[in-house]
């Protein structure tokens, strides 16, 4: 169903825009150069025309992708739909009009100001129109229950029924469609089980979203249960796209930490577990790509260079290739220019410090100014890192940190970074307790995950090369 409601969107928004474009070219060949063309056929010969037809939709596409249009297509709002369309109309058309229609020659300016509103108003009509038209049928049929979400109670006792009672109960059906509910602390609440499966324990929670396809999770705990929570966040926290929601507690309400989104749902606390909106994620990996490619050229002197004198300077490879944990525990290989003398941990792993005698001495120049980062610049390529993100750490470490900040897998919610928040305040950690000190700083970042955030850190970094601050 999700797929085929895609299709109708994408179909719609394609119609939308060929439309729109013939619309505009038809009145400003026709309605605004005062009927010049005495057959309307010669309209349809001119090849800008067609061009048009062919290509803007495409660029109208990728702008609606970059705005996340296509993802959750079953849960988007008739609001969200009015703002959204809106504004892509906005950005699109003045996009359309620099691009294409800047040297058009005018007999007066006026006749670009009727263009554009003429354009914006025909193409945001066109594409909201099918739009909403959808939404409203797909809503109504989440509403009457001929659509619904896969959804898992985590909970089994009077809470997580009385939960399950509130939902099955609205005036007007969230869309909730129980697979079943896991245990927390193996008490079960007898009517529970009477309208829905137990699927499990705490243990198996990931494997059980995974097999059930489940889309949300309502956590439902007694109040003397909530030690468990952070626990369960943090085994949800490696699940892509799954919504999760609490049940708020009196100091919850008291503290207006309940946002109502609907008069008539029951009131859950939505987690956040996207820390930046849809378009500023597609705008963040566009940047990361144009960056990298960037970097990788125009360093290609440098890149060059520095394997040289690697080679020249101390035996060994150019490039060191290591395991790290990168976005939900995935391992992957991270590249550097080798700085280590070979075999420098023939003893085991261990994180490096000031004067260590494992790095060499051309290592040291480039932990300073960073130079052996700039082969990462590949990771962010291939997608497993970003330009700015919390610094990948390896499972030996992950393991120790755990043990003291169990919050630290909070940063597997996204991308590792070739810099971050903690990096320019810290830069190498020689020790967990200094990897425990930059987590603070990571953990901000991700509370404050912005492209702005982004951008002041990569100022920072700069400086810091250009300092030589590195260690």
């Amino acid at each position: 169903m999700d797929k085929k409601l895609k299709i109708k969107y994408i179909v719609f928004d394609i119609l939308a825009a060929m439309l729109a474009w013939a619309a505009l070219f038809l009145f400003r060949k026709i309605g605004l150069e005062y009927g010049r063309f005495e057959d309307i056929n010669q309209v349809f010969r001119d090849s800008n025309f067609w061009w048009g037809i062919a290509i803007i939709p495409v660029g109208w596409l990728c702008l609606y992708a970059i705005f996340g249009t296509y993802r959750n297509v079953l849960r988007r709002s008739r609001l969200k739909e009015l703002i959204e369309t809106a504004v892509a109309s906005a950005i699109g058309v003045v996009v359309i009009f620099f691009v294409l229609m800047l040297d058009d020659h005018i007999s007066t300016y006026h006749n670009y100001y009727a263009s554009f509103l003429f354009l914006l108003g025909v193409h945001f009509l066109l594409t909201y129109i099918p739009r909403v038209i959808i939404t409203t049928n797909t809503v109504r049929r989440v509403h009457t229950r001929q659509l619904g979400f896969p959804s898992i109670l985590i909970g089994s006792k009077k809470k997580a029924f009385q939960t399950y009672l509130d939902l099955e109960n609205q005036e007007i059906y969230s869309g909730n469609l129980f697979v079943g509910f896991v245990t927390v602390n193996g008490t079960i609440e007898e009517d529970l089980k009477t309208v829905m499966p137990q699927l499990g324990t705490l243990d198996n929670l990931s494997e059980l979203i995974e097999k059930y396809n489940v889309e949300e999770a309502i956590i439902a705990v007694e109040d003397y249960e909530q030690d468990k929570i952070q626990e369960i966040l943090r085994t949800l926290d490696g699940c892509d796209n799954l919504i999760i929601k609490i049940t708020p507690d009196a100091r919850d309400l008291i503290l207006g930490t309940v946002k109502i989104t609907s008069i008539f749902h029951s009131p859950l606390i939505t987690i956040n577990n996207q820390p930046m909106e849809e378009w500023q994620y597609s705008v963040k990996r566009i940047s990361d790509i144009v960056i990298s490619l960037l970097a990788l050229i125009l360093l290609s002197p440098v890149f060059l260079i520095t394997a040289i004198i690697i080679k020249c300077t101390s035996p060994g490879p150019v490039f060191y290739a290591q395991e790290r944990i990168g976005r939900h525990g995935k391992p992957f290989m991270m590249h550097k220019f080798r700085s280590m003398y070979i075999d420098a941990e023939a003893m085991g792993p261990a994180l490096s410090k000031d004067n260590d005698p494992r790095i060499t001495p051309f290592g040291r120049f480039m932990r300073k100014v960073r130079l052996d980062e700039i082969p990462q610049f590949y990771n962010v390529l291939k997608g497993t890192m970003s330009i700015v993100g919390p610094r990948p750490e390896r499972q030996f470490f992950i393991d120790q940190i755990v043990k003291r900040a169990p919050e630290y897998l909070l940063l597997q919610r996204v991308k590792p970074g070739i810099t971050s928040w903690g990096q320019v305040k810290y830069g190498y950690a020689s020790n967990v307790d200094e990897m425990v000190e930059r987590l603070r700083y990571d953990l901000l970042y991700l509370d404050n995950m912005t492209l702005a955030t982004d951008i002041k850190i990569l100022l920072y970094t700069v400086i810091i090369i250009f300092q030589g601050r590195g260690k």
